[in-house]
């Protein structure tokens, strides 16, 4: 069964940082690609960044290049999101979420290339 654990969420200032984590379990890891979304109230789901199979490529949302960098371990499980200089506009739940495709190198950027999905985890960035 596949399941998909984020933590490190939390209340943070205007500029400050958090480190979010997505550990996985009941697949093999290292053979799917990961990404982050992330969910404002009364907004759409929003791709923030996602990472291939590998870890060689990764990609992220416009709003958040530059500022958030995505990484796994895939010794660990685990799918990291690094976010520096936070603002409130960057206020909502953070999902992680596992690609559907095997071995695939290009990184997906739509939600319907991901078919696991974690419960979520808040962030709240006050200004």
């Amino acid at each position: 069964q596949v399941q998909l654990v984020e933590s490190g969420g939390g209340l943070v200032q205007a500029g400050g940082s958090l480190r979010l984590s997505c550990a996985a379990s009941g697949f093999t890891f290292g053979n799917y690609g990961m990404g982050w979304f992330r969910q404002a109230p009364g907004k759409e789901r929003e791709f923030v960044a996602g990472i291939n199979w590998s870890g060689r490529n990764t990609n992220s949302g416009d709003s958040v290049k530059g500022r958030f960098t995505i990484s796994r371990d895939n010794n660990e499980n685990t799918v990291y999101l690094q976010m520096l200089s936070l603002k409130p506009e960057d206020t909502a739940v953070y999902y992680c979420a596992r690609a559907i495709s095997l071995l695939r190198a290009v990184v997906a950027t739509d939600e319907g290339a991901y078919a696991y999905w974690g419960q979520g985890t808040q962030v709240t960035v006050s200004s």
